[in-house]
């Protein structure tokens, strides 16, 4: 959620009359994030957030849109598109595709303990189960054919030994897909970056409640699994050292599976699908530090933090078994 491209108050204020939301009252960029521009929205009928995105084309929106929308329906806790009198979700501004989406309340909780991350376990099931019949399909596009395209891109930026373990874990990635068990994991649309500043919490009558899931933008179809992978390497670590803490990943897993129960070949791939998942984000890391984009507030992700946590995962693979 950088800011790539400026958009004075008046542009934007003009978006949002087209949309019949209100009249625009302020217009504040947002920190943080690496793909798109954001502003947080607010008029005189609520809040929401306007992003223009920087690297995704008109032709591929649709499927992030309308996947928010399906969700949204379904009752889920998701951002809403905002839609033109015309019914149109997506939209035009300086040139570039736009989209203004309800802003969610509540606040990020980036020390998760047990509870937070079986709400956020139960979440992405009802997500993967209402997104089943989702009619449009696209391929998550950071899967294994952008790893194999962007490790020989950065690896010139890394020592032997990061190098060494680039193309280790991008061989054994591409040999566990080619194999019967991978190519049998259920798979469906699936968020992909559902990390902690993507959840939502607030204070409800019963305590902690999670109060919605955001930032869809590199969603695709995938295996599942991926999906829970990517949280369980963000959710249920030490941020320090990657290593898993098995009580929030007990706390994680149980949750989901207690919505969609886990068949035993994804009981039995999970550990890959980790190792896939910290794979994907220390690669798009060095990407990010290394081919920077220029932008205003643009602030890169450590990523050594990610070859940490695959390191653990290779060196301590975790299996769920149920209580």
């Amino acid at each position: 959620m950088a800011v790539y491209t400026e958009v004075s108050f008046d542009e934007a204020a003009a978006l949002v009359e087209r949309l019949s939301i209100g009249e625009l009252t302020a217009l504040q960029p947002i920190r943080g994030g690496i793909e798109n521009t954001n502003y947080f929205a607010d008029t005189t009928h609520g809040r929401y957030v306007l992003t223009l995105f920087e690297r995704l084309t008109h032709a591929q929106l649709p499927f992030y849109l309308r996947l928010m929308q399906h969700l949204a329906r379904r009752g889920l806790r998701v951002p809403g598109p905002q839609a033109d009198a015309a019914g149109e979700i997506l939209h035009t501004l300086k040139g570039k595709p736009a989209a203004v989406v309800e802003r969610l309340r509540g606040r990020h909780d980036l020390a998760p303990d047990a509870a937070h991350c079986a709400l956020v376990g139960q979440a992405l099931a009802h997500m993967h189960l209402a997104a089943a019949d989702f009619p449009l399909v696209q391929p998550n596009l950071r899967g294994l054919a952008w790893w194999e395209e962007t490790v020989p891109v950065v690896r010139p930026f890394v020592g032997p030994e990061q190098a060494a373990l680039l193309d280790d874990e991008l061989a054994f990635q591409r040999q566990f897909a080619a194999t019967p068990a991978c190519r049998s994991l259920p798979a469906g649309p699936i968020h992909a970056d559902l990390f902690r500043d993507n959840v939502m919490f607030d204070d409800g009558p019963a305590g902690i409640e999670l109060t919605g899931l955001m930032d869809f933008y590199f969603a695709g179809v995938d295996t599942l699994l991926f999906d829970i992978g990517v949280c369980l390497n963000d959710w249920c670590i030490d941020l320090a050292s990657g290593r898993l803490d098995e009580t929030r990943a007990l706390a994680f897993v149980a949750a989901y599976d207690g919505v969609r129960a886990l068949g035993g070949g994804e009981l039995r791939a999970l550990p890959a699908l980790m190792r896939a998942a910290a794979l994907r984000f220390w690669v798009s890391r060095l990407w990010d530090l290394h081919l920077p984009r220029d932008a205003e507030l643009l602030v890169p992700h450590d990523p050594g933090h990610f070859e940490r946590v695959l390191r653990a995962r290779r060196e301590a693979p975790w299996h769920y078994v149920r209580a």
